[in-house]
Parts: C-alpha cells; sequence; structure tokens
C-alpha cells in the first residue's frame, strides 16, 4: 500500500515517530478514496498513534513548519493542524462509550484494533503502518478490502451499538451509500430504521453538513430515498417527507411528489453543481402539502404553492442550521418564480411579461430556467420535447429583451430622491406612487428605459397627483 503514502507528509510522520518510539498509521476515509481511486480523494488525513497523538502532532508540526498552529482537544487525545490545503488530525489509539443521551463519549486508551473497531464502517476500518520497519504495511481486521470491492457498507460491530452509540453515522452510511454508488447492508439498514428515532440527539448543523454532501453528489435520489425509506426524513425534515404519497379521489390522483421532487433534484444535478440551486430544487414543491385541494370536475390542485413554499424556505433553513443569507434568499426567491416560466411557456409570451420576469429574477435568470427545464420530469418523451421547445421560446425572448432594454437588475433612471427635490416634498405615499409608476411603465413598455422618457413620465404622474415642479 506503499502507493498510497505519495504525500510527502507521510515521510515527516514516519521519522517523527520511528524516532519517538511509537507506532503509527494513516487510516479512515484517506485510506479507503486511495484504495477506490477516487479522483475526488479525502485529503484530509486521520493518523492513529499507539500512544500519544498530541505529542506526535506537536514533533511532526514542528519538524514540517515551526510556525504551524497546533489546535489541541486535550478532553479527547487529539490534535489538528492544516498542511498544505489538509486538515492533519492526530489521535491516540482509544476506545470509546457512549451515554444514550449524548454523542460525546467516554474515552480510555486501546489498541489499534480497539479504534478501528469503533470506526463507523469497514471500509473505513483500514489502516497502513507509517513506521520504518513496516512502512506500507496494510491492516484490515474486519474484511474492509472485501467490502470495498463488493460495494457494501456495512458496521464493524453490531450496527445496533454503532448507531445507538452515535447517531450521526446512520446519515453517513447513507451519504456513503450515495456517493461512493455502495448498497448498504440488509442487516445495517434495518438496524438505521430501527434506531432512527435517535437522531434527534444530532445537531442540526451536523445533519445538514451531511444533507449537503448526499445533495453534492452525483445522483443526489439515491440518498434522499434511503432517508426516507429509512425514517430518518421524518425525524428531521418533516416537510420533505410528507411530500410522499398519492391521494385519489373520485379515481382522480396526482402524483407523488416526492418522487417527482427528488427526480428535479437530479435533473439539476446534471446541470449545475450549485448546492444552492439543488436546495431550491428540493424546496420547490414543499408546500404542496399544505395547498392541495380537490375540485369536483378540476382534479388535485395546489394553487399557491410557491408562494408558500417562498415563505417556508427561511424557517426550514433556520431550523437545519444552514446559512440565513444571500444563499437562503436566493432559494427563496427561485421557490417563488419557480412557476413563471411555465405559465409564459403556456400561452402568447408578451413583452411586458418578460421584463417583469427579467426584473424579478435578475442575475438568478439562468438558473431559474435550468431549474425549470429540470421541472419536467413527464414520462411521455413527446410531452418533455415540447414543453423544452416552449421553453426555448422563452429563454430565445428573454436574450432579446435583455439585449434590447437591459431590464435585469435595472434600477428606475429616477429615484426617491430626484423625486423629492422635482416636487419641494417630502418622503412618503406619493414618491413611492411615482417611483412605482415608472417601475411599472418601464416592464410594461410604455416607456423605454432611458432617463428623458421617464423624466417627462414623472411629470406627467405628478400631474395628476396635482403635484408641480418647484422653481
Amino acid at each position: 500500500m506503499k502507493e498510497c503514502l505519495h504525500n510527502t507528509i507521510f515521510d515527516t510522520i514516519s521519522d517523527v515517530i520511528t524516532e519517538s518510539g511509537v507506532k503509527g498509521f494513516v487510516i479512515g476515509g484517506y485510506v479507503r478514496d486511495c484504495i477506490l481511486g477516487r479522483k475526488q480523494i479525502n485529503m484530509d488525513i486521520d493518523i492513529v498513534i499507539i500512544g500519544s497523538g498530541i505529542d506526535i502532532a506537536k514533533k511532526v508540526a514542528n519538524r514540517l513548519n515551526p510556525k504551524i498552529k497546533v489546535s489541541l482537544f486535550k478532553n479527547f487525545g487529539t490534535a489538528m493542524f492544516r498542511y498544505k490545503g489538509s486538515d492533519i488530525e492526530f489521535v491516540g489509539a482509544r476506545k470509546e462509550s457512549y451515554r444514550n443521551d449524548s454523542r460525546k463519549p467516554y474515552v480510555e486508551n486501546g489498541t489499534l484494533e480497539d479504534d478501528l473497531l469503533r470506526r463507523d464502517f469497514t471500509i473505513n476500518a483500514l489502516a497502513i503502518s507509517l513506521n520504518k520497519e513496516t512502512y506500507g504495511e496494510f491492516i484490515d481486521p474486519f474484511n474492509g478490502m472485501k467490502d470495498l470491492s463488493t460495494g457494501l457498507i456495512i458496521t464493524p460491530q453490531d450496527p445496533d451499538k454503532t448507531f445507538s452509540d452515535d447517531p450521526l453515522r446512520m446519515m453517513r452510511a447513507i451519504r456513503f451509500a450515495c456517493q461512493l454508488k455502495f448498497v448498504i447492508d440488509p442487516v445495517t439498514f434495518n438496524s438505521i430504521i430501527k434506531n432512527s428515532d435517535r437522531i434527534d440527539i444530532v445537531s442540526g448543523e451536523r445533519i445538514s453538513i451531511e444533507i449537503n454532501k448526499i445533495l453534492l453528489s452525483e445522483k443526489p435520489s439515491t440518498g434522499l430515498q434511503l432517508l426516507h425509506e429509512s425514517g430518518l426524513l421524518f425525524r428531521f425534515f418533516p416537510e420533505l417527507h410528507n411530500l410522499k404519497g398519492v391521494d385519489i379521489k373520485e379515481n382522480k390522483g396526482h402524483k407523488d411528489n416526492f418522487d417527482h421532487t427528488i427526480q428535479v433534484v437530479d435533473n439539476v444535478s446534471k446541470k449545475s453543481d450549485n448546492l444552492y440551486l439543488r436546495w431550491a430544487a428540493l424546496l420547490h414543491d414543499i408546500a404542496k402539502p399544505v395547498t392541495k385541494r380537490y375540485s369536483e370536475g378540476v382534479g388535485w390542485t395546489f394553487h399557491g404553492h410557491e408562494f408558500i413554499g417562498s415563505k417556508m424556505v427561511p424557517d426550514i433553513f433556520r431550523r437545519m442550521k444552514l446559512p440565513l443569507n444571500e444563499n437562503m434568499k436566493y432559494v427563496k426567491k427561485l421557490v417563488g418564480l419557480h412557476l413563471r416560466p411555465i405559465y409564459l411557456s403556456q400561452e402568447e409570451v408578451t413583452d411586458s411579461a418578460i421584463r417583469r420576469l427579467l426584473y424579478e429574477a435578475g442575475n438568478d435568470i439562468d438558473d431559474l430556467m435550468i431549474l425549470c427545464e429540470a421541472d419536467i420530469t413527464s414520462k411521455n418523451e413527446k410531452r418533455v420535447k415540447l414543453h423544452l421547445e416552449k421553453f426555448g421560446l422563452v429563454r430565445e425572448k428573454l436574450e432579446n429583451i435583455e439585449e434590447r432594454d437591459h431590464i435585469r437588475n435595472f434600477q428606475p433612471p429616477i429615484d426617491g430622491l430626484e423625486i423629492i427635490e422635482t416636487f419641494g416634498i417630502k418622503p412618503g405615499v406619493n414618491v413611492g406612487i411615482i417611483k412605482d409608476a415608472i417601475k411599472d411603465a418601464i416592464l410594461d413598455g410604455i416607456i423605454p428605459n432611458e432617463y428623458n422618457a421617464a423624466k417627462k413620465f414623472m411629470l406627467k404622474k405628478a400631474d395628476e397627483l396635482g403635484l408641480k415642479p418647484v422653481k
């Protein structure tokens, strides 16, 4: 396994541990990804020391560069530093035991096998020796190599203990299955179902990290489906769970909105690696369960689900401990607008409607169109082709009007201060009326997006309100 030790840091670690008379091993994700030959190899490196991981970390860091800052976690016997873009973590080999109400373990010294046994899955319980006399020797006490070759996610010990001790491992099992295109061992998956309520003690931050990794995988629907089947999704994301199922009334049913949603996420993932565009796809129909109605002669409707859904986004982000910043506003905007291009594709497209869409979507118009095209999930290929052709016409219209009118992210040529100074009035209702009237006149094509035309229109609108310019 020496081919996995090409990083020069391993030579330094080998020198230090050999001189110190202790044994050391590289373990976990780095070893797994190296064996799999993954292009996106896990560059964070975990080192297990039979002895003090903290002491070795300090010595290695000092030898690499005396200015390196080492972060110490004495309660867990670990130390970490960053070197050439990688987080290098050192830990003394240990045993762990847990209380039912916490993910924080009680730690005591142990052997290498003890340390590997506490790992989440056999594919992560692999080690390579870094000592001079055994450099590159491969250690695999739980047949992780076999599980790597067969594509199996399985725990090195009783899965009930593994998941009860640290419930986040249930999320990690599903994430690895999704990222690596592996299968979760049936006994292991049944244990996830059995212990799904244990996820309640895991923080929203840790859960959202795993969700983000699932969303950034090549085919997110694999992980999202497993989250639903395991019962985990219901525990931490009931709104998404509630999309599942089909109601039938008077022999009329609607599509399964959960299946549709995860297909939309996959469709978006083929076009963009933007995490928050994938979140917009995940949440675009999130309000359908609360807006679902049945009307005789019409069938099932979800009126206003885009508006209600956009209002739900901040609360979901807050609970999931996702950033309440521009990314959240971006997702909220796309969820609220996701039906607009669809409506435009189904009717005679007016320049006014296109201008308003450009104005509201701004620089996110291209992402919005990706989402809308991904939203076509019909199994009828002719229907899909027809919809995409109509979207093509909308795209063409968007480009032509943007080139001509420069509406994207535009600010009306006249602002509130100029209105106040022109008519000698105080800030108030009339200023807002005039500003909105100028904006609407430009969007409706009544006047061009130019200063002189806007000023002339301003004077006319102000006259209607009984306002005269001051001299």
